[in-house]
């Protein structure tokens, strides 16, 4: 079976979501111009401090503000939705950006008062997952769906227009639930702080779970990662180091095997054993000295990747 294309992705930032419209259009076209493929972003309800960030209404924001890029919701709390009103706005931004859009989804995990807050009994986030995924799989059909289980019920639910073409979905997590999960429900895995070795091991393990549920192989695997950029390599690593510490509240020193930085070339050479691996997709989250700066390196990052995969030139 041919593999899906290479896509290389830079993060939706702050900067693109929100300030001066005239500085978001510019960011906006320096990535279009810059053969980045797409542009991904995470979703939060109130992670540690307080953050957030709405994927759905961000992927639509970022749909409107780049036409011609696709959009990756990487990845989704779904657990914390009702399935009905999540289809809707899957629906809505189908009909806004028909081929643009491509669902991640996840459990979360790092800050379970975020869940707990939401009405959700963190302990049993993944098996409400799995029921949310299988009514969205009814209710994107455009089918009148019914669905029954201990954490919701519907009759005769129907959302029209049906997305055309579909969403696909990316099943995000490092547990063997989450490989599960996206054998039975996933057109692909994304990957977060795993090595190349195991992310192998991991589509083996998708593949062989979803030919035994009698389904095709998923094939569009990806990694989520972060990324410090500079010249010099131990600047990358204190700009980097800073930002994720102040995100996660936890000391770098925990992700710093898996989050690269130095130059464009020092980061694609990390990342190539994943593109031999299997990895198909490459978010990438940039750390770097301006906004620019950052788009401009995963533009080098790609050019690399796509030159290893043979395709694109170097």
């Amino acid at each position: 079976m041919t593999a899906p294309p290479l896509r290389i992705g830079t993060l939706g930032s702050d900067a693109l979501l929100a300030g001066p419209i005239a500085g978001r259009r510019e960011l906006a076209r320096r990535i279009e111009s810059a053969g980045i493929d797409h542009v991904f972003i995470a979703d939060h309800v109130s992670f540690h401090t307080g953050i957030g960030m709405d994927g759905l209404i961000n992927a639509g924001v970022l749909a409107t503000l780049l036409p011609d890029t696709e959009v990756c919701i990487g990845v989704y709390l779904l657990a914390l939705r009702h399935p009905v009103p999540v289809a809707r706005q899957l629906a809505s931004l189908a009909m806004t950006a028909p081929g643009r859009i491509i669902l991640g989804v996840g459990v979360g995990g790092e800050d379970r008062h975020e869940i707990e807050i939401c009405g959700v009994d963190p302990s049993r986030r993944g098996a409400r997952t799995d029921q949310c995924l299988a009514a969205l799989e009814g209710l994107l059909s455009g089918e009148a769906t019914d669905h029954d289980c201990e954490f919701f019920s519907f009759r005769q639910a129907r959302i029209l227009p049906a997305p055309e073409p579909r969403i696909p979905i990316l099943v995000g997590g490092r547990a063997d639930a989450a490989l599960r999960r996206a054998a039975r429900f996933g057109d692909g895995w994304l990957g977060v702080w795993t090595s190349p070795k195991r992310f192998a091991e991991a589509v083996a393990e998708i593949d062989a779970r979803a030919r035994s549920l009698g389904r095709p192989a998923p094939r569009a695997h990806g990694m989520q990662i972060w990324c410090g950029f500079d010249p010099d390599a131990s600047q990358a690593r204190a700009r980097l180091a800073k930002r994720m510490q102040e995100f996660y509240q936890v000391p770098f020193e925990r992700f710093e095997r898996y989050a690269p930085y130095g130059r464009p070339e020092d980061v694609a050479a990390a990342l190539r054993p994943f593109l031999e691996a299997g990895c198909r997709r490459f978010n990438l989250m940039p750390v770097a000295a301006s906004e620019e700066a950052g788009i401009d390196a995963v533009a080098a990052v790609a050019e690399l990747l796509r030159a290893a995969d043979g395709s694109g030139q170097a």
